[in-house]
């Protein structure tokens, strides 16, 4: 091979490595100022936009992924949230009806259109865990109004004992 054609691979590896999530996409018919649009708003996001040969990325994948590898084919990869990429891809696409969302992969899994489409209806990764936090939560703020409430109890029965006591006196 040579040299520039190592040296693209070698990125496209490193690429592919470093990534968290890869979502795959036919990106023809869109133009320049599209896909820097595209781009922009992914950036955003924490993500990148590139466009790649078919058999180079295929090289780089473990798995095989010559299914997806058809017609001309841009990876959108990062480590961030991959829902909010997902938010950000579908919206751009029902908007613009391009990119084609072939496929990816999410922490080494294979996935396909349909399931980055199901991504981008799922709340954020900070939504969950609030919702998680609120979930862990529940139990000792409920344990805490029933003691809370006891010791008003014990508190109203004080001050009625006091309350008596004085009317008797």
């Amino acid at each position: 091979m040579r040299p520039e054609k190592i040296a693209e691979a070698n990125e496209i590896d490193a690429r592919v490595a470093g990534a968290l999530y890869m979502i795959l996409a036919d990106y023809n018919g869109m133009d320049m100022p599209t896909t820097n649009e595209l781009k922009k708003s992914l950036r955003e996001n924490g993500a990148s936009f590139n466009v790649v040969k078919n058999r180079m990325l295929n090289r780089a994948l473990s798995e095989d992924a010559s299914a997806l590898l058809k017609g001309q084919t841009a990876m959108i990869y990062g480590d961030g949230d991959v829902v909010e990429v997902a938010k950000v891809i579908k919206k751009f696409t029902a908007a613009k009806k391009k990119p084609v969302i072939k496929g990816g992969f999410v922490e080494g899994k294979s996935i396909s259109a349909e399931d980055v489409v199901e991504l981008s209806k799922l709340p954020s990764k900070d939504v969950l865990r609030a919702m998680l936090l609120g979930t862990l939560q529940a139990p000792c703020s409920q344990l805490v109004g029933v003691m809370n409430q006891k010791v008003a109890s014990l508190v109203y029965v004080l001050s009625a004992v006091i309350d008596k006591k004085e009317q008797e006196a």
